[in-house]
């Protein structure tokens, strides 16, 4: 059974997300600060992490900060701030998706399927899918990226996105093809979301990630691998 931690101070919203995410089938545990929350993850690390920004002691992104740097755990933020600079200030420190209060149980639970469902990839039954092209070689089955023989740290969300990108090298594939084909469906503000989990996957594959060579933008169209 898939791991859940939901960190949000509101007691009530908190036992809301919980109470539905277990109707799912999810084990659930609940946190209500981000100290409390740091020492959850290190005592047991969750399979996903449902982060609130607004936090008393730590916020949210600090607490995704310092989590960046000590386990691989999937992260679903929420805000209550409505700007998209809020917004993508989480996507940079590594959330896999995020979502704006008030919001749908039933969205959320469609949302957490998806980055659980990408983190999670089905095992094939002959052989491990390793796709590779030049330096850079990623690992279906054990979702581990590697350049040039040396492991990449990258978020549910950004190994997906390499994954469908490196399939097929040379083909450009626009922001809502990526954004439909990693979370099954598209939402207000997709592109610039695009754009910011691209950023931070060139900070780890390119030696200039101002002028990458690997991953690149086809302006007005989208994004592809390098040939």
């Amino acid at each position: 059974m898939e791991r859940i931690l939901v960190v949000e101070d509101e007691r009530k919203l908190n036992e809301l997300i919980r109470d539905y995410l277990e109707s799912l089938g999810y084990q659930t545990t609940g946190c209500f600060d981000g100290n409390q929350a740091l020492a959850e993850c290190d005592k047991a690390v969750p399979d996903l992490l449902v982060l609130d920004v607004m936090l008393p002691g730590l916020d949210g992104v600090e607490v995704l900060r310092r989590l960046r740097g000590r386990h691989d755990v999937a992260v679903l933020m929420l805000t209550a701030r409505d700007s998209e600079a809020d917004k993508l200030l989480g996507l940079e420190v590594g959330a896999d998706d995020y979502m704006t209060k008030p919001f749908s149980v039933r969205e959320l639970g469609a949302r957490v399927r998806a980055i659980l469902r990408r983190s999670q990839p089905a095992v094939s039954a002959r052989s491990r899918q390793v796709l590779k092209h030049k330096d850079l070689s990623v690992d279906v089955e054990r979702h581990t990226a590697t350049l040039a023989g040396n492991p990449v740290a990258l978020t549910t969300t950004q190994f997906d996105l390499l994954r469908i990108l490196i399939q097929e090298p040379g083909r450009v594939f626009s922001r809502k093809e990526l954004m439909e084909a990693i979370s099954g469906y598209v939402y207000e503000g997709y592109e610039r979301t695009m754009d910011v989990h691209v950023k931070n996957i060139r900070k780890v594959l390119e030696d200039d990630p101002a002028n990458p060579t690997r991953l690149l933008t086809v302006w007005g169209v989208g994004y592809k691998i390098q040939e």
